[in-house]
């Protein structure tokens, strides 16, 4: 690791002063992971990332504990956390499990959807086409995966959400390592053809569109080409920081005398 780069981060009274509380870090680590530049097996040890944050070492480890539960990461008693390497081969067992509940789910709710819940589907519908005009793959895995936790949601059963949630966070980050960039648009436009058929309170169609959404999703599912020499962690690290504190804080005051 660079020890220059890391000294120039803030210790942890200025880290915590310029807002990097858990919740930043997680959002930081999250989209790297997501976005799949941090190699399969990659150790993510505590002191390092505290140096990287300006953090204490307790709110790494909260996070990556979080990280964890999330299965973005694998934490490992005695061992640390990893950067979670994705099985293809778990994939067909993961999405056959999705179409048997998200079938019944969209079945369900093709007659039982109320006004309230249709507009909080068109609304994330429209965040989806938002984050993928940007060109933001994050956003995009992110809301693609919340599009199925909205719909588990809005059933009222809680061990329907837990189960979604569950499978969910097995497939994310098989679509973030193995589901091509232009993918985006066909999520998008499978995820609305699910909405039409909510709304048409087809419950035929909604099925149908559901169990296509999820077989395409699965045949999109292919190893990507990787560099043969990837950047290191804390290069990825400090770029991802420097990009979440753009996006953050506020932009400076325009000078004196500017028109």
């Amino acid at each position: 690791m660079d020890r220059k780069a890391v000294r120039a981060v803030p210790s942890d009274d200025e880290g915590a002063q310029a807002g990097m509380d858990e919740e930043a870090v997680h959002a930081v680590l999250a989209r790297v992971l997501l976005d799949g530049r941090v190699p399969a097996g990659t150790k993510l040890g505590e002191h390092f990332l505290a140096e990287i944050f300006g953090v204490s070492r307790e709110r790494v480890r909260k996070v990556l504990h979080r990280l964890g539960h999330e299965r973005l990461i694998t934490v490992e008693k005695n061992r640390g956390a990893f950067a979670i390497a994705p099985d293809l081969e778990e994939a067909r067992m993961v999405y056959e499990a999705r179409r048997i509940l998200e079938g019944g789910i969209v079945g369900h709710l093709a007659t039982a959807l109320d006004d309230a819940g249709e507009a909080r589907l068109a609304a994330h519908l429209a965040a989806e086409d938002a984050a993928m005009a940007a060109g933001d793959r994050f956003t995009s895995i992110r809301l693609s995966a919340e599009f199925h936790s909205i719909l588990a949601d809005l059933t009222g059963n809680v061990l329907i959400r837990r189960q979604m949630q569950e499978l969910v966070a097995r497939t994310m980050m098989l679509v973030a390592f193995f589901e091509p960039d232009s993918s985006v648009a066909c999520q998008c436009a499978e995820h609305r053809a699910v909405f039409r058929a909510l709304s048409g309170r087809s419950r035929a169609g909604a099925v149908r569109a559901m169990t296509t959404h999820l077989s395409l999703v699965e045949t999109r599912l292919r190893p990507r080409c990787c560099e043969t020499v990837p950047p290191a962690l804390d290069e990825v690290l400090l770029e991802a920081l420097a990009a979440w504190r753009a996006r953050t804080e506020p932009a400076p005051p325009p000078a004196r005398g500017a028109a």
